[in-house]
């Protein structure tokens, strides 16, 4: 058997050489449909697929199901809790012994959470990720050291010395896997800490993220990490900012095991003033938590990217399958020129099984050539892709090189290829009867290869359209997304990010911090404009609270009062876009001592004042009624864009950057430290953020800029999820095309070919040559006509796949659909009208002579 295999493949190697021009043209085609399932499935694999790299993943459960960040307050969505306090994550702990370990992880990391300064003479201070985590985090995923040590519960209390781990990934990149840095002091937001140890290569944290963790903090260490000690996040009951990750003990039954986590919650919040209010009974009975399977632990990034992954994934099959398709074609049509040699093979009595088998061997055998080149293509298409999907990532834990699990996708897809494209072409040219051989391969009774061929361009067609279609809906919703009114002006806008809290400063220091930036800026060239805030539109960041107005009934349970906020400086509206609309903005006269005032935009007037009341002078507070009066609306500003893309303006209101509410003045502290300086210039500067950098570590060497960009690329940065799949769907569209029409090029040529001597008898007894041109292109049109009629339908059937990647844009789109058949059909057209050109330039005398 093995003997015979190895004879197989040699022949059909020896078959391969004599046909270097089929052979080379199936070789890319194949190699492009299988590199590009194969680049897709990289992503695929590592996003979807793959688990924490740690011992026995499968036992890690998570308590959460949804991808709530980063701090949140109030009642979850649906009273599902997947976000916790730092009280409540002790309370479930201690009452959940079927945990062996049940650790808690900051739920928002981000870069510049921290600035870390080695002990070197000359280490400058470097923006760098730091994740609060519990003591026992390393052991609930059961690591090892690469060296030192890393955290235990011990280090996790108040009072212990302060001591951090450093991830194996910054210790290489950034510190040259110097040993002596662990057990050095590192100074992290101007506290000194001890580097405990390293963790081990390829563990990047908890969760798949482009920012990995660079250090990993006690839990215990955030009050004085943070700003200040009355607004410490452990501290605080209401504040929930942990992901719970666990690992369960052998045995247990995770749905009893939920059920009871869900019991012991409620009995928690039936203590906590929120729940404890009119109303709220409801809220307090349906609160509860799901546990979901760890493994590849907190799945954000999973629930992000995995509509996408699959809607690609899904796409670049239909390219393979039309590769296919072309293969086949071009398969049989070989196949057919050797039909004497198998007829002959057949006469001197070589079985028609034994034939399948050698032609599917061959096939096999070329789409495992095909599969060794598509792996050069997915790896330079898997760099592509991570370049666009993740533009700014630093230490992405994906890797373009080719996994295991990879080489076997590789290795299967190029196996079930062989034998999709291999089979039917090696069945049809097998019932060659022996008689052919004798009759003469021009003079064959009948052609079994033509339906097959016609059926293989109908498929083509129909699926090419689909995908055209597709890439035409994406497009189109990409250019409505990127060019939809946001509100702004981005021309001569830079934003940049800072963190005043992580340079050590108090909440009474703050205002001589920022008059000192705001004039260091003023005075660089070029510059017209500066302003101070808590963040900036369309930067993923969100502050959000209830709102209670004076002079109006207590809202109910269930009332949406929601609205987001932002602390601005006095400069800040005309640097965004916003126009002043009624009353007044933001000015250098609303200081920390001045009356508490906001400016609201159109969209909270539209919300909270309906029946079209004045809300200039009017009052509203944040912590309930009793804190109505603290805060006077002041003006009116146009609606922007901040949160989400696709979604509508949300309600909200404006703060000067340091006023503080009269109710609960502890609960705005956090809130004083500024995140983002906002530049307007007057053209581009050169050396901008070198001038910034050098402005800043002026006033204070502690002072680093943590992201730098101007606003139009913050902005575009929101759309490079869509831009990816709109970019790619379009190419494999593009790809199917070209596809579509080479195969239908390479049928109507044969069929041209094997039609010679009937075209020279119709030439001769008078046919002109545009009547040749047209039965030539009637028949090619006809197939191409087939399988639009197939394709519009489903395509229309299909367009649901791909609604939720869609913005203001139907999945039913005829004119989307329209251009699609458009460009599919001129492109038959083309394609056919090559060999009718050909075939009406057939000499009569020639084409009978030869027959």
């Amino acid at each position: 058997m093995m003997n015979r295999l190895i004879q197989d493949v040699k022949f059909a190697l020896r078959q391969l050489r004599k046909a270097p021009g089929f052979t080379l043209t199936a070789i890319l085609t194949l190699a492009l449909g299988i590199g590009a399932n194969a680049a897709i499935f990289t992503l695929v694999h590592a996003v979807l697929l793959k688990n924490l790299p740690v011992i026995d993943p499968k036992t890690l459960v998570r308590v959460g199901d949804t991808d709530d960040c980063c701090v949140n307050g109030g009642t979850p969505d649906k009273n599902d809790y997947s976000i916790f306090a730092y009280e409540l994550y002790t309370h479930l702990r201690d009452n959940t012994p079927e945990f062996e370990h049940l650790a808690a992880m900051q739920a928002g990391i981000g870069y510049g959470s921290i600035t870390a300064r080695s002990g070197r003479t000359d280490a400058l201070p470097k923006a760098s990720r730091g994740e609060m985590v519990s003591g026992n985090y390393f052991q609930v995923f059961d690591l090892k050291p690469y060296v030192g040590r890393l955290l235990v519960p011990s280090d996790d209390v108040m009072g212990a010395p302060m001591g951090v781990v450093m991830s194996y990934q910054t210790w290489q990149r950034d510190y040259a896997s110097d040993p002596s840095i662990v057990g050095s002091t590192f100074t992290l937001n101007t506290y000194p800490v001890t580097i405990l140890g390293i963790t081990p290569p390829g563990f990047y944290g908890d969760r798949m993220t482009d920012t990995p963790p660079d250090f990993y903090i006690p839990m215990s260490m955030e009050p004085i990490m943070g700003p200040a000690h009355p607004t410490s996040l452990l501290h605080r009951r209401g504040a929930n900012w942990l992901y719970l990750l666990g690992r369960v003990k052998p045995g247990t039954d995770v749905p009893q095991l939920q059920a009871k986590m869900s019991a012991s919650l409620r009995n928690y919040l039936a203590q906590i003033e929120l729940y404890q209010k009119k109303g709220q009974e409801k809220n307090l009975a349906q609160s509860h938590v799901v546990l979901t399977p760890g493994g590849a632990g907190i799945e954000n990034m999973q629930q992000e990217f995995g509509t996408g992954l699959r809607l690609l994934i899904s796409i670049s099959a239909l390219v393979l399958l039309i590769a296919c398709a072309n293969i086949a074609n071009l398969v049989l049509v070989r196949g057919m020129a050797r039909r004497a040699e198998t007829s002959i093979r057949m006469a001197l009595g070589a079985q028609r099984t034994r034939l399948i088998l050698q032609m599917l061997t061959e096939s096999v055998v070329l789409s495992c050539i095909g599969g060794l080149v598509g792996l050069i293509v997915a790896f330079v298409g898997t760099r592509l892709l991570l370049t666009m999907a993740f533009p700014d990532a630093t230490n992405l834990p994906i890797h373009a090189s080719p996994s295991l699990p990879v080489l076997g996708f590789a290795f299967g897809i190029s196996l079930l290829t062989g034998l999709i494209f291999g089979i039917a072409p090696a069945w049809v040219t097998s019932h060659s009867e022996p008689a052919e051989a004798l009759r003469g391969s021009n003079r064959s009774t009948k052609d079994h290869s033509g339906w097959l061929q016609r059926s293989l361009v109908i498929l083509q067609a129909a699926l090419s359209l689909v995908l055209l279609v597709g890439a035409g809906l994406l497009a189109k919703s990409l250019n409505k997304l990127e060019n939809q009114d946001f509100g702004v002006e981005t021309e001569d806008r830079v934003v940049a990010h800072f963190s005043p809290e992580n340079a050590g400063y108090k909440p009474e220091q703050l205002q001589g911090l920022y008059d000192r930036i705001e004039q260091g800026l003023h005075g660089l060239p070029g510059l017209e404009r500066v302003a101070l805030s808590l963040y900036t539109p369309l930067e993923g960041n969100n502050w959000g609270e209830g709102v209670f107005l004076q002079g109006r009934p207590e809202p109910r349970v269930g009332d949406e009062i929601g609205a987001s906020w932002l602390r601005v400086g006095p400069e800040f509206f005309d640097i965004v876009g916003h126009r002043i609309l009624r009353g007044r903005g933001i000015t250098i006269h609303d200081t920390a001592t001045s009356t508490p005032v906001v400016v609201v935009n159109q969209t909270f007037v539209k919300k909270f004042f309906p029946k079209g009341e004045d809300p200039i002078g009017a009052h509203f507070g944040i912590s309930g009624m009793e804190s109505a009066g603290d805060f006077e609306i002041i003006g009116v500003v146009s609606d922007v864009k901040y949160v989400d893309v696709r979604r509508p303006v949300r309600a909200m209101y404006f703060r000067p950057l340091l006023q503080v509410a009269h109710t609960k003045p502890e609960d705005d502290i956090r809130s004083l430290y500024a995140g983002a300086i906002m530049l307007q210039t007057k053209g581009t500067i050169e050396g901008l953020e070198s001038q910034m950098r050098r402005t800043l570590a002026n006033i204070d060497p502690n002072l680093t800029i943590t992201r730098y960009n101007t606003f139009s690329g913050q902005i575009r940065g929101q759309f490079n999820q869509d831009r990816l799949i709109a970019r790619l769907t379009l190419m494999f569209g593009v790809l199917a095309l070209v596809l579509a029409s080479v195969g239908l090029y390479g049928v109507t040529a044969y069929s041209v070919a094997r039609r010679t001597p009937e075209i020279g008898v119709r030439m001769a007894l008078g046919a002109n040559r545009w009547s040749v041109v047209g039965m030539v292109l009637r028949e090619a049109m006809l197939q191409a006509g087939i399988g639009l009629a197939i394709g519009i339908p489903v395509a229309w059937m299909s367009a649901r796949f791909v609604q939720s990647q869609l913005y203001n844009v139907g999945g039913h789109d005829t004119v989307v659909l329209a251009m699609a058949v458009a460009v599919l059909a001129f492109a038959a057209c083309a394609a056919g009208l090559i060999p009718a050109q050909r075939a009406a330039s057939t000499d009569p005398v020639k084409a009978l002579r030869t027959e």
